[in-house]
């Protein structure tokens, strides 16, 4: 089964270099519908790493302001120059989440995911959850840590729902969650324990195909998520200054 990478979609990474994309842009050294330079000559522009121009980049492509091919290169799509500096200004003063606002727009989004997976999922795709499920159980059956596995186990079942515009915004906002579960030490394994069960009837509602089970399941599950995320607020605000 393909790995994923959860840090591929983060969302405070290569700013700097959508900046400098920016003002290439504007002084028109980079037209709309242009072939952008190579990854290498662009970090040897600007100074970068070409590690960073690829995070400037994937971010950039993420909201269709660049369209790749594997045949051509990647390219400024055809938009006025007002139009692209506009967007990307509005890109570059994008706040990082807090935590609570991620928890809450997670379960947004994840009560649409998990209803479409039931209807949709295929042999495979229970596959792959099931699959994830287990890692889990082992982590948490060990004793480690289990966030990863925990939030795999939920990106499988975004997978399943068949939207891939869903199953983006899910591994837009896992980095990010994954970070403050590990800072804040939430989902701790007396939780984790617990959540086995719950886990096992989200995957069972999906394996039956009833949508509206899985959301009760999922809802309940979430329930305890929320009202822990809310009775930390407190503590988190207190490490943010202590820290």
């Amino acid at each position: 089964m393909e790995e994923l990478d959860l840090n591929e979609f983060k969302i405070s990474e290569g700013k700097e270099i959508i900046q400098k994309l920016k003002d290439l842009i504007v002084s028109q050294k980079l037209k709309p519908g242009d072939r952008l330079p190579s990854e290498r000559k662009l970090s040897e522009e600007f100074g970068e790493s070409r590690s960073n121009v690829r995070e400037g980049i994937k971010k950039l492509e993420l909201y269709g302001i660049l369209k790749t091919s594997p045949q051509s290169g990647t390219f400024l799509v055809n938009l006025g120059v007002p139009a692209l500096s506009g967007m990307i200004t509005d890109i570059l003063q994008l706040k990082t989440p807090d935590f609570k606002s991620l928890v809450e727009s997670r379960i947004m989004l994840e009560m649409q995911v998990v209803a479409l997976a039931a209807e949709r999922r295929t042999e495979k795709h229970l596959e792959n959850i099931e699959e994830a499920l287990i890692a889990y159980k082992k982590k948490v059956e060990s004793n480690e840590n289990a966030v990863e596995e925990d939030l795999i186990f939920h990106l499988r079942i975004s997978e399943a729902s068949g939207n891939p515009v869903l199953n983006t915004l899910m591994l837009i906002i896992t980095p990010e969650i994954i970070t403050n579960f590990e800072k804040y030490h939430v989902c701790a394994k007396s939780m984790s324990g617990d959540n086995i069960i719950e886990h096992q009837q989200i995957f069972e509602a999906i394996k039956e195909k009833n949508p509206e089970k899985a959301k009760r399941e999922l809802q309940f599950h979430f329930k305890t998520l929320y009202e822990y995320c809310s009775k930390t607020d407190t503590l988190m605000n207190l490490y943010d200054k202590i820290m």
